[in-house]
């Protein structure tokens, strides 16, 4: 089943495209089932969440935001979510270049012009103040932008980093959804096993970093996950005993088959798990 990954600009209409992609492939579109179980792995209210994603969170919680568990944290459940093989449309999140590395995976940027899109929230909101909704737009869009770079170090606007980049002024919702429809049917972006491979290596590296980052003795952790197969090979500065603490925690993650880990480049410890 399809992968879609959609970001989008306030007022560009990119809700529009992910609800009617859904509805056309008969899956999920996913965004707010996300900020649930982040809430909870993070012990922080809903609300909190959607401020410091949309830019609206005070001084305050801006600095007590535990930023590395949201990031950690978000990639598992993106993962997750297209590990599960069911489809999906993935709506924000930095699903877009999360899921870059994944073959099947259909990644779309939705846009129009600053102008366009006041005067569509304007009348969406049903507001006539043009400078509150301006300046409530211009907050979204530094938001998205400063948690891009913090996150993976790039200018979430620039189009080599979508397969698809649509502007709603020219292109309607609907042939947005039929471009992207056409693009998950061509021949580069069908499911193999070794594109389903790379997807679940992927997810099972960000599940181990997330149990990681939940498990006390290991929180602070600074390593370099990756997996291949099964097979998860921890990589960073630190002793062997620490070493083998963090090998305790992962091998307790769902799917690990083998850990082996790196104190230095070149060496390697490898106890196995059964």
């Amino acid at each position: 089943m399809p992968i879609i990954a959609i970001t989008r600009e306030m007022g560009s209409l990119g809700k529009d495209v992910a609800r009617g992609l859904g509805e056309a492939l008969g899956v999920p579109v996913i965004y707010h089932e996300v900020i649930d179980q982040l809430a909870d792995k993070m012990r922080v209210r809903k609300s909190h969440v959607i401020r410091l994603l949309d830019g609206s969170a005070g001084l305050l919680e801006r600095l007590t935001a535990d930023k590395t568990s949201l990031s950690i944290f978000t990639a598992d459940e993106i993962f997750g979510v297209a590990a599960q093989g069911k489809g999906a449309v993935i709506r924000g999140w930095g699903a877009t270049h999360l899921l870059r590395e994944v073959p099947h995976a259909v990644c779309v940027r939705v846009c129009a012009p600053f102008e366009l899109r006041k005067r569509r929230m304007m009348e969406r909101l049903g507001c006539e103040d043009d400078e509150q909704v301006a300046g409530e737009i211009r907050d979204n869009d530094e938001a998205h932008t400063a948690i891009m770079r913090r996150n993976f170090d790039l200018r979430w606007s620039d189009p080599e980093h979508y397969d698809l980049v649509l502007n709603t002024k020219r292109v309607t919702v609907e042939e947005c959804v039929s471009e992207v429809l056409s693009l998950t049917r061509s021949p580069q972006f069908v499911e193999t096993g070794r594109a389903r491979q790379k997807l679940d290596d992927l997810a099972l590296a960000a599940r181990v970093r997330s149990a990681l980052r939940r498990a006390p003795e290991t929180r602070e952790a600074r390593v370099v996950v990756s997996s291949d197969g099964g097979r998860v090979t921890l990589s960073g500065a630190g002793s062997t005993d620490e070493m083998l603490a963090f090998v305790e925690v992962v091998a307790a993650v769902p799917g690990v088959l083998d850990v082996a880990y790196r104190t230095r480049p070149g060496d390697e410890v490898r106890p196995r798990f059964h």
